[in-house]
């Protein structure tokens, strides 16, 4: 079995492929793939080649971890095994799907850009049909969730009074922070075209704001030169979480951090626990996904669609449709 697929061939060479599939294992699903978001974060590294190193990484590529799509084969299991019982995704259930390791011949980092793919089921989430493309927009929500919760691991963490950033991932951490009861955060942004779509909450350009009390600021830039200037914001004891992917080292300046006695927190990738999670709350009403997917195009232009994610400030979430 073949499908087309998007591959980073080199960094900032993309070209759409047929290539074959992984053969199926019992437990494996396979979707039928309508939409795929585009990250602005990893991604992004990955596309212009300043991902740094870790184990397995290289090109040729298939990337994407924000995937949506329709089950066409459910899952099969050794005859008599607990498994078989236990089955709950059935065919014609809509899916987000994380990633995946269904393409031969390149690496799969994350596997998600195609327009099938093989899957264990116990990878994939079941969503709802009406949510439609949004629902690529679970994974960034999941992250959001980790970042103050840390998936129900720990006892919550505090919530932010400070975002830093209003692209896509700010605008969600915001909504989940204002979803589970929290006050609403201020959100800083420097871009004059990223300061409107907020509900419930204010954004403001960094040099509007004077406070220095700050409990808690989370960083979803990516910027690793802002550190500084975010302990000086903080109140005595207050804590910067890192909430954003950097590629380059960040350090910061002891003296100030000490004076402050301040927390530095780095949030990892999601869990499944915390997908589940935001599903649900989406799942409720609690929390909107609306006015988050700015473009959308066909894979025939997925060229232009990288291009546009990256370059365009307008652009909070581009989608490509894979049934065009």
């Amino acid at each position: 079995m073949k499908a087309q697929a998007i591959v980073f061939d080199a960094p900032r060479t993309l070209s759409v492929q047929t290539l074959p599939l992984k053969a199926v294992e019992p437990g494996d699903i396979e979707i039928e793939v309508t939409s795929s978001g585009i990250s602005t974060g990893t991604e992004r590294l990955l596309w212009d080649g300043t991902m740094p190193a870790f184990p397995g990484l290289g090109y040729p590529l298939v990337p994407g971890y924000e995937t949506v799509g329709r089950v066409v084969k459910a899952a099969t299991w050794e005859p008599d095994t607990a498994q078989s019982a236990t089955s709950t995704i059935a065919v014609g259930d809509h899916v987000f799907i994380p990633g995946s390791y269904s393409f031969q011949g390149v690496r799969n980092i994350f596997g998600g850009a195609g327009s099938r793919l093989i899957v264990p089921q116990d990878r994939v989430v079941r969503v709802a049909a009406d949510l439609g493309p949004r629902a690529v927009l679970l994974a960034l929500a999941a992250t959001c969730y980790h970042t103050v919760s840390l998936g129900g691991l720990r006892e919550p963490m505090t919530p932010p009074e400070l975002i830093v950033g209003h692209g896509v991932m700010g605008r969600l951490l915001a909504r989940i922070t204002l979803a589970l009861g929290y006050p609403a955060p201020v959100v800083w942004e420097t871009q004059a075209a990223r300061r409107s779509g907020a509900t419930g909450y204010s954004v403001i350009h960094p040099d509007e704001d004077s406070r220095k009390d700050y409990q808690a600021i989370y960083d979803v830039s990516g910027d690793s030169t802002l550190l500084n200037g975010l302990i000086g914001r903080l109140a005595p004891g207050g804590e910067v979480v890192l909430a954003g992917f950097y590629k380059q080292d960040i350090c910061f300046a002891f003296a100030p951090a000490f004076m402050r006695e301040a927390q530095i927190r780095v949030a990892a990738q999601w869990k499944k626990h915390d997908l589940q999670a935001v599903s649900d709350l989406v799942a409720s009403g609690t929390l909107s996904l609306d006015e988050l997917i700015t473009h959308t195009l066909p894979v025939s232009r997925a060229g232009e669609a990288y291009e546009t994610a990256f370059g365009d400030a307008q652009c909070l979430k581009m989608m490509i449709d894979w049934q065009a």
